[in-house]
């Protein structure tokens, strides 16, 4: 992806499409429009997968909450989403097996559960082996020692799959820019231009060079997120439906601290149910759903939902943690959809489309796993407004890998998973395999190829794996990288802060940055860290 160059060329170039919005719905819209022979471009205010799409519970989940909701449709769609997506990228979207405890004196009881997950197993699609497994109470204290025994009566085992949602998120931006897409980071769309009272395209501030130019687009659609009913008023349509953001909040702690050996689905005392999932050298914990109507720029952790999800942690497991422990946390707002009376729990996850009479077309809600297909309900009405879709493919999405080359099964990604762990040993740095495959895939054999073993070799592995982002995906800041190409500041903070520094100066260096770039730089990392400490 070569930013400059599509920056030029949305200055001069009509488009089919505009995207606005650089999440993971904004990069499926355009993934789709692209494969079906649409000019599409796709513009993004801040970083790719800034907002929402880097700061979810980072699950590509079947949504076993919104069965007691009765949303079986949601439940069916995203469940069944969940095998395309890993067929797509199965080093990124990870089977995990999660539990599930069954207590004495609150939650559904194991007869509802039971019944609950199979209904669950078949709206979802889920294999034969992955089925649910109900668990006696020895088995389930066997399955997590962890867990406080008392009130215990059982549990049990279900499928999810993990991923990293802004890996994911860039791995999608990528592939529609291999397709022939245009996309461009921290490229603002400032307001609309009309023809005819029509929307025909934006205005848009390019912050890297400090202006604003126009692009002409035949259809525009909003995909902004958290930001949706920001641009709905620039448009003058935010009218009947609107959005109702609510934060989660989750936070990291050093496994050592909390090691638990899977993933776990509690509930705590007030009826919400809590994640803990452990990740390579981390466990992480989330989230929290209250409504937030703040500036929707500066979302942060704050001590309160810290306190929150720590005791939950306690009064579930056999551990004694204090907010100190905490090594890093994050916020991130749900664009939900407004129901009268309905409080941010009880809001539904389906994703919503508006039509604006000025032809703009905005889409809100949803979840991460149904990306792809709140992109393809998008593209089709685009198709149907503006294009003859006879002339048109349908949705190809469902087929297009995210990395090329891809893994083809699970054999292949073990088989190459034991050779860069084999590269890696002579580099002392086999710790890292996990990491790097399940950020990259097969891109690992590139970043790899930049090491020098008569170096420091994990800076210099940092700086590889830093010029490789720097090459295919469009790494602008400092926040870009150690954010959310890498995860670093979430789950890696120790070693961040190793690296970090000469990282920048290779940065510097890259984009001839002045000292004080440079330094401003530094500073935004420094803030970032804090945040994430619940510093400030």
């Amino acid at each position: 992806m070569n930013r400059s160059e599509s920056i030029s060329k949305l200055k001069s170039e009509p488009f089919d499409l505009l995207v606005v919005g650089g999440g993971i719905t904004g990069a499926g819209i355009a993934l789709d429009a692209t494969a079906r022979g649409l000019k599409t471009a796709l513009i993004e205010q801040n970083d790719f997968a800034y907002g929402t799409s880097s700061r979810s519970t980072k699950l590509i989940h079947g949504g076993l909450r919104y069965l007691k909701q009765l949303e079986f449709a949601l439940v069916k769609e995203v469940g069944s989403e969940r095998a395309v997506i890993h067929n797509l990228a199965r080093h990124l979207v990870i089977p995990e097996k999660m539990l599930l405890p069954l207590y004495e004196s609150r939650g559904l009881g194991s007869t509802l559960t039971s019944l609950g997950l199979k209904l669950y197993d078949w709206l979802a699609g889920v294999k034969p082996e992955d089925k649910r497994k109900m668990l006696s109470r020895k088995q389930t204290l066997n399955h997590e020692p962890l867990l406080k025994k008392e009130d215990i009566k059982g549990g049990a085992i279900y499928a999810e799959y993990r991923t990293d949602d802004a890996r994911l998120t860039i791995e999608v931006v990528k592939t529609a820019s291999a397709r022939g897409a245009l996309v461009a980071n921290y490229c603002e769309a400032k307001e609309f231009i009309y023809e005819d009272g029509l929307v025909s395209g934006v205005k848009a501030y390019d912050k890297i060079a400090d202006q604003i130019f126009s692009i002409a687009a035949k259809s525009v659609v909003n995909a902004a997120g958290p930001w949706v009913d920001v641009l709905r008023e620039k448009d003058n349509s935010k009218k009947g439906k609107h959005l109702h953001l609510t934060k989660g909040v989750h936070i990291v702690l050093p496994h050592e601290k909390f090691p638990v050996k899977q993933a776990v689905y509690f509930d705590v005392g007030d009826g919400r149910m809590i994640f803990a999932i452990p990740r390579q050298r981390v466990t992480y914990v989330g989230t929290t759903d209250t409504d937030y109507s703040e500036n929707i720029e500066e979302v942060s952790a704050q001590p309160s939902d810290a306190t929150y999800l720590i005791g939950a942690v306690n009064s579930a497991f056999c551990v004694n943690l204090e907010v100190k422990d905490i090594e890093s946390s994050w916020a991130g707002l749900r664009p939900l959809i407004n129901e009268e009376g309905k409080t941010a729990s009880e809001l539904s996850r389906k994703d919503e489309i508006f039509e604006s009479p000025s032809g703009l077309i905005s889409i809100a809600g949803g979840k991460l796993t149904g990306y792809r297909k709140m992109a393809e309900r998008t593209v089709d009405l685009v198709v149907k407004n503006y294009f003859d879709e006879r002339r048109l493919q349908s949705c190809l999405t469902g087929s297009i890998h995210l990395t090329d080359p891809f893994f083809k099964n699970t054999d292949e990604l073990k088989k190459y998973k034991e050779s860069v762990v084999e590269k890696l040993k002579s580099l002392q740095l086999q710790d890292y395999a996990d990491y790097l495959i399940a950020n990259y895939g097969m891109q690992t054999d590139e970043i790899l190829s930049g090491i020098h073993a008569n170096e420091d070799v994990e800076i210099n592995l940092a700086e590889s794996e830093l010029e490789f982002c720097l090459r295919h995906e469009m790494v602008l800041r400092a926040t870009d990288f150690f954010v959310r190409r890498t995860g670093r500041l979430y789950f890696d903070r120790p070693r961040l802060e190793r690296i970090m520094n000469r990282c920048i100066e290779k940065m510097a260096t890259h984009f001839n940055w002045t000292s004080q770039q440079t330094n401003d730089q530094s500073k935004e990392m420094e803030k970032e860290i804090n945040r994430a400490r619940l510093l400030v």
